[in-house]
């Protein structure tokens, strides 16, 4: 059956590696990595910090043709080349269709990203200001969360691909829930999301696919089998407790 979804696998290309001792091989996400079937709305990658996960991502990212350090394809500034060859060993099992729309939102480096608008809106020409796109504020004058937003809300208008790296970095938990809102309206509006996250807020989209990466391989999981959601359950239903064991001599 042809699948409609933008991308329905990632492959990675196992026969061509041979340095699976280096960075960025010896990642548990890349070690255990043969191929991942995507959800054709929302598909969550775990894993605690150093586990791999973003590093995967932009791997992704930079294999379908957006810049590492975000943006949209036509993105092509590079403020520091830090992205691992991994992208080269990525693949994808397509859909039929192409999506009109497409972002790679990175948090760590979304400063980066505004601060390209601002240098290309300064060039001369009678193109249209990019920023325009992206609301009636400049992102610069914006806090992050708000910026983060604000992308969301006015740049991404639906049919695309949208690879996330920690949305929720920069953003309240009502904010969060805002972002998890915008997420649902843009899948209504047939995009794909891949999403990096540590927010047990987000994750909680429903009937996502949620691969789980730790030493022992990439599992999938259910929502409520995370330790995202049982650690923020286990800490809001007994906090108390939870304090007097963190602090404990």
């Amino acid at each position: 059956m042809i699948s409609e979804q933008f991308i329905s696998e990632i492959l990675l290309e196992r026969d061509n590696i041979n340095a699976w001792d280096d960075y960025p091989f010896s990642l548990n996400a890349v070690l255990h990595l043969k191929n991942l079937a995507l959800h054709p709305a929302v598909t969550f990658i775990l894993g605690e910090n150093g586990s791999g996960k973003s590093t995967l991502l932009e791997a992704i990212a930079v294999a379908w043709g957006f810049n590492p350090e975000g943006g949209s394809r036509s993105f092509q500034f590079g403020t520091r080349a830090s992205h691992s060859e991994l992208h080269q060993y990525i693949r994808f099992t397509k859909g039929i269709k192409q999506p009109r729309d497409g972002y790679f939102l990175r948090a760590e480096s979304f400063f980066n990203v505004a601060t390209q608008i601002e240098i290309l809106d300064d060039e001369p020409g009678n193109a249209p200001l990019i920023s325009g796109a992206y609301g009636n504020r400049p992102l610069h004058e914006q806090s992050h969360g708000e910026s983060f937003l604000s992308l969301m809300t006015n740049r991404f208008f639906g049919n695309g691909l949208y690879l996330l790296d920690e949305p929720e970095a920069a953003l309240s938990p009502n904010r969060q829930m805002a972002a998890l809102s915008r997420i649902h309206q843009l899948v209504k509006a047939k995009s794909q999301f891949i999403i990096a996250t540590h927010s047990p807020i987000i994750l909680a989209y429903p009937n996502a696919r949620i691969y789980q990466l730790d030493e022992d391989g990439i599992h999938e999981v259910e929502y409520t089998e995370t330790e995202h959601y049982q650690i923020a359950k286990s800490f809001l239903n007994d906090h108390e407790r939870m304090l007097a064991i963190l602090m404990e001599e």
